[in-house]
């Protein structure tokens, strides 16, 4: 007696091993279809032999290449998996395979040293749900873009408009982007304008302060002019500087949308004087619903004593801004997380905190 297609994968679900769901494959065509489902539907290939081996039997089963959902490429590393090791040829067998995971959802591509073309994305017929890439900014990403109608979460490491070749990305593109992650603060302005976007983090370009201002003023104007609500605002900077934090403090308060919807702002360097500390405060307290803040206590001395001087910083900020639960300081490159627990604030020593932008 036949079941019915769910029966058979739940019977997968509950089975342990990945050896014995290939065994599943064998016993008949049902089991095999629920059986193969499971074990094709997310992909991780950690370096070049694995790519290698993975697209090579997708390039040959196009029927197996129709399970994949979730496919992440991770080709960064030492050795032999650094980027300008990879063999030529293995961008072939990597588009031909894109070419048959026609189901494929979510795609990550991980790459170091030298950025590849995205000419791999050219027969692709797939749409994204999620598309995080090392990828060259060039004619060819673009116009992939241009046909991602369900993409709502990407990631871009590279941008320069210049290097599209003329062709530019449709007002009418990517209408479900909502979270938006780049490193070029000129990426976020070209995608943000008409795009439902609400979480984004990005970097400033410049060093220079006066073409930093004038780099933030395009970027808040830009964000004015997104259709979504800003629930996370993330900015990076090469050097931080206590005035232009207040500066750009200023500016993200006045965006009327942020003063009732943002609930994660960073990176800000909070500032070591009293006076300017508390003009902080009035600025940061305007921002109602705010959660998560991540400030820069660098240029300290002496650094706040962890975990005492951070709690007491923390307990601080939250006698002007109440609505704070965590504190993310930064000093250098290490990062101490602060939580509110049963009303008082304690050091959270197991926060990953890359991601927290993306879950307030």
């Amino acid at each position: 007696m036949e079941l019915s297609l769910e029966t058979y994968r739940l019977i997968v679900t509950y089975v342990g091993t990945r050896s014995d769901i290939c065994a599943l494959c064998r016993v008949s065509r049902r089991f095999r279809m629920a059986a193969e489902r499971s074990l094709y539907n997310t992909i991780y290939a950690h370096n070049v032999s694995d790519t290698a081996e993975r697209c090579a039997l997708f390039a040959r089963q196009p029927r197996i290449a129709a399970h994949v959902e979730a496919l992440t490429i991770s080709l960064g590393g030492d050795g032999p998996t650094m980027a300008e090791d990879v063999p030529e040829e293995l961008w072939a067998a990597v588009a031909q395979a894109l070419h048959n995971t026609t189901r494929l959802r979510f795609f990550n591509l991980d790459c170091a040293g030298d950025v590849p073309s995205a000419w791999i994305l050219d027969d692709a017929s797939f749409s994204l749900r999620t598309f995080h890439c090392d990828l060259r900014w060039d004619a060819h990403l673009v116009e992939f873009l241009n046909g991602q109608m369900e993409l709502a979460d990407l990631y871009i490491s590279d941008y320069s408009e210049g290097d599209a070749d003329g062709v530019s990305l449709s007002p009418g593109a990517l209408p479900a982007l909502s979270v938006l992650e780049c490193t070029f603060s000129e990426a976020a302005c070209a995608l943000l304008p008409g795009r439902p976007i609400s979480r984004l983090k990005t970097c400033f370009s410049n060093a220079d302060v006066q073409k930093k201002r004038a780099e933030m003023a395009n970027l808040i104007n830009k964000i004015s002019l997104s259709t979504g609500v800003l629930v996370a605002l993330d900015i990076a900077d090469s050097s931080y500087c206590e005035i232009f934090s207040l500066e750009l403090l200023s500016a993200v308060v006045s965006l009327t949308r942020a003063m009732y919807n943002l609930r994660y702002l960073g990176t800000l360097v909070l500032p070591i004087d009293g006076p300017e500390r508390l003009q902080f405060y009035g600025k940061l307290r305007r921002l109602a619903f705010l959660h998560t803040v991540e400030v820069d206590v660098t240029e300290w001395e002496p650094s706040p004593s962890v975990p005492a001087g951070v709690c007491a910083l923390a307990g601080e900020m939250r006698l002007y801004c109440p609505s704070i639960q965590r504190v993310i300081f930064v000093n250098d490159f290490e990062r101490t997380v602060v939580c509110v627990i049963n009303g008082s604030p304690k050091v959270d020593y197991y926060s990953i905190t890359d991601t927290t932008w993306r879950e307030v």
